[in-house]
């Protein structure tokens, strides 16, 4: 005498053989959400040599860049420049020919513009 029952765990249903349930552990619901706000996120690693990655979020379409300043001010690489859809990037820089210092990123679209700092240690 096999019982199975119809159970809703975490918003998903599963179907269980009667006493089963306590096998069931550590059920996590993944899905991929299209962000909702503009977001710039901290470069990781950081300190970085000489690689690192920068991560953004667009809540639509349109055109953005994304660029790298020295401390004076100056521009030193263009990492994405042009039409991008709404969602999450993920954009890597390569400082290998720049030196040790501060250097900011920039996000910016349209009227929105956000600026972090980064730190370059060879």
């Amino acid at each position: 005498n096999l019982r199975i029952s119809l159970t809703k765990y975490s918003g998903i249903n599963y179907l269980l053989e009667e006493g089963k349930f306590d096998n069931l552990v550590n059920v996590e619901k993944k899905t991929k959400e299209l962000p909702y706000q503009f977001k710039l996120e901290q470069n990781y690693p950081n300190p970085f040599n000489p690689e690192t990655t920068i991560r953004f979020s667009i809540p639509d379409e349109g055109n953005i860049s994304l660029l790298i300043f020295d401390s004076l001010g100056r521009k030193v690489a263009e990492i994405a420049n042009g039409y991008y859809i709404k969602g999450t990037y993920e954009m890597y820089f390569d400082g290998s020919r720049l030196s040790s210092g501060i250097y900011f990123y920039r996000l910016e679209r349209g009227e929105h513009s956000k600026t972090k700092s980064m730190i370059l240690l060879k």
